[in-house]
């Protein structure tokens, strides 16, 4: 039962073939254990769309009222941050609420907002809430975004 988590990518990028290093951010449990993360391009591209891909374990359904939120810290200040119906953007990629634990791949798309800024080291943080108030997964990297792409 494996599922890609392709949110938990969203801002995790990939160099070339390499990819930069995630840690999980999770406190307690979660209700995915991610295996992987790949995101292109890298560095981010403000103003354009990043592709994420992910793989886990799913141990419940995703459900309705399920949230993406995504967290970038910069010398402990917070200069990035941005908000997602989980459901949307996996129903926007064909895999509406509730996913069940079966699903075995998963890609999404979504966009580098304008206020990401540019040229600097940010600890991003993506999280993922259930419907239910579960932790979905908590990932965190060191990434950089650019206007020059």
């Amino acid at each position: 039962m494996k599922f890609i988590t392709a949110i938990a990518a969203l801002f995790v990028a990939t160099v070339a073939n390499a990819q930069v290093p995630f840690t999980n951010c999770a406190t307690g449990p979660t209700d995915i254990v991610i295996d992987s993360f790949t995101i292109s391009p890298y560095p981010l591209c403000i103003g354009k769309e990043v592709k994420a891909t992910g793989t886990g374990v799913l141990s419940t359904p995703v459900i309705a009222g399920a949230k993406l939120s995504i967290i970038g810290k910069y010398l402990g200040r917070i200069v990035y941050n941005d908000n997602h119906d989980l459901c949307k953007l996996m129903g926007d990629q064909g895999h509406p609420c509730p996913i069940p634990t079966t699903l075995t791949s998963i890609t999404a798309s979504v966009p580098v907002k304008s206020t990401a800024p540019a040229n600097i080291p940010v600890q991003l943080t993506v999280q993922a809430t259930n419907g239910n108030n579960h932790i979905l997964f908590c990932q965190s990297a060191t990434v950089t975004a650019t206007k020059d792409c």
